[in-house]
Formats: structure tokens, C-alpha cells, sequence
């Protein structure tokens, strides 16, 4: 397990971290298949959310691409099978991938959602919790010359709830959400809006099936200003001040949930 994930620090608060499509590395049977080059997976990857994600002690490290298995699709969209899939790229030499490679791919999500149950049902067992889904995404596809997609229609955090049981957690993702805001990164205030490019999927969908009115899952899409998306550079310093706003807002979950308990 601890090739696919890993779980790091006690798991006795309630709040945790995932970092789900951070992971980069292939299984050797799979790289024969793939055609799609490194640096184009890497763009469409999610490479640092694993230090942002870090903020929070309690959290599952994912290793392995979301190319092999993505965590945050519904099992049967896991493994991508054609480019209209995953952005129009060719992901394998002859797609789709075999019947056998599949369902070794489909056990990988099986036992990591097994193992990310286990531990989530003794912090259910406490009481209300929230999980940080801490995602990124791109905004200049058109090219690293192009135009950086509008911001209107990008905040540069997104926080997806759309499965969020609203009646329940609606004050603490209020309040959440401007904490977020009020935190200072690249000399202006953290653009943070909710749902506006993306509600969240399986990672959530699972939590709240699973532990309805208990759990709270808020996927974070930061749109990637930390790093140049298409040369993969990063910025040091604003990945800092990221991971310091967020830092920010967990004594704010934490008064909410005991208020919630």
C-alpha cells in the first residue's frame, strides 16, 4: 500500500487532508502501454498539492498517476479509455487498455478507498469532520504564451461542496470560505469562491454517502499561480504563502466542527 498511498500523522482530529491526483508514478506493466510523454502528464497532474496538503498533519500521501487510476472519478470513469476521456490526449498505444490491465488498475482504487474507510471511521466515530480535497488545475491552455483563462470564471481557489450536505455544514463552509479570503498571498487577498468551476467528485461523493451529516469533504482546486503549468517551475515563495493561508483557516474548522459536536 504504501507504493500506492501513503497515511501520514495520527488521524486522531478531525481534520484531514488527501492530495489524490499529486501522484506521478506509473506500475511497470502499465509504461509499455503509454504513449502519452511525461511532461504532458505531468501538466495535467497535480504536482505540489501534496505540500499544500501538508498543512494538515493527518492525511493520505497519494504516489501513484491519476493516468493510472484517477481517485477522484466514479470507479467506472477510473481508468481513462479514450482521449475524450482526459483533456482529447492519447493516453495508450492501443486503446482501450486490456480487460486485465483494467481490472489490476480497478483494484488499486478498491484498496485505497478500503483503506482511506478504515480510517475514517474511527474519526467518524468521534464526531463531525471535514477532509481537505486539495486539488489544482490549470488556466492557460492555450499555450504558455496564450491567454490565462478569465478570472471571473477561475477564482484562484475553488471550493467545490457540491455534495455537501448544506443544512448541516452550510455555516462552517461560510465561514471557511472567509477565513480563506481574508488570508494575503502575492500582496492581494485569496480570490476564494465556491463552486464556480468545480463541486467536487468521487472523493466527496464517497465521504458523504458513507458518513452522511458527519462528514464534510471541501475540494480545494487552487489554479495553478504557484507554478508555471507548462515548464513545471515552481515558485517557492507563493507556494508558501498558500500553504501559510491555508494553515489559516484550520483553527476556523476546528471551532465549527466543536460547535457542530
Amino acid at each position: 500500500m504504501d507504493e500506492i498511498v501513503q497515511f501520514v500523522g495520527p488521524w486522531d482530529g478531525q481534520v484531514v487532508a488527501t492530495s489524490v491526483h499529486a501522484g506521478h508514478d506509473v506500475r511497470p506493466e502499465l509504461r509499455p502501454e503509454m504513449v502519452l510523454d511525461e511532461a504532458t502528464r505531468l501538466r495535467e497532474e497535480d504536482p505540489y498539492t501534496d505540500r499544500i496538503a501538508s498543512v494538515i498533519p493527518s492525511r493520505m500521501v497519494t504516489h501513484r498517476s491519476r493516468f493510472e487510476v484517477d481517485l477522484n472519478r466514479p470507479r467506472e470513469e477510473a481508468v481513462y479509455r479514450e482521449p475524450d476521456d482526459c483533456w482529447g490526449l492519447d493516453v495508450w498505444r492501443n486503446p482501450p487498455l486490456s480487460k486485465e490491465l483494467t481490472e489490476r488498475s480497478l483494484a488499486v482504487y478498491d484498496e485505497v478507498y478500503a483503506a482511506l474507510g478504515r480510517r475514517l471511521d474511527k474519526v467518524a466515530e468521534r464526531g463531525p469532520f471535514v477532509l481537505l480535497d486539495v486539488h489544482s488545475y490549470n488556466h492557460r491552455r492555450d499555450g504558455a504564451d496564450g491567454k490565462r483563462a478569465p478570472i471571473g470564471e477561475n477564482p484562484e481557489v475553488n471550493v467545490g461542496t457540491g455534495s455537501v450536505n448544506q443544512e448541516i455544514f452550510g455555516p462552517l463552509v461560510d465561514t471557511f470560505c472567509r477565513a480563506l479570503s481574508e488570508q494575503v498571498v502575492g500582496g492581494h487577498r485569496v480570490d476564494a469562491r465556491e463552486n464556480v468551476a468545480f463541486k467536487g467528485r468521487a472523493l466527496a461523493w464517497f465521504v458523504h454517502t458513507r458518513y452522511p451529516g458527519v462528514g464534510c469533504v471541501l475540494a480545494l482546486e487552487f489554479k495553478k499561480t504557484w507554478m508555471d503549468e507548462w515548464t513545471g517551475e515552481l515558485r517557492e515563495d507563493h507556494l508558501e504563502e498558500l500553504r501559510a493561508a491555508l494553515t489559516a483557516t484550520v483553527p476556523v474548522l476546528e471551532k465549527s466542527l466543536a460547535e457542530l459536536g
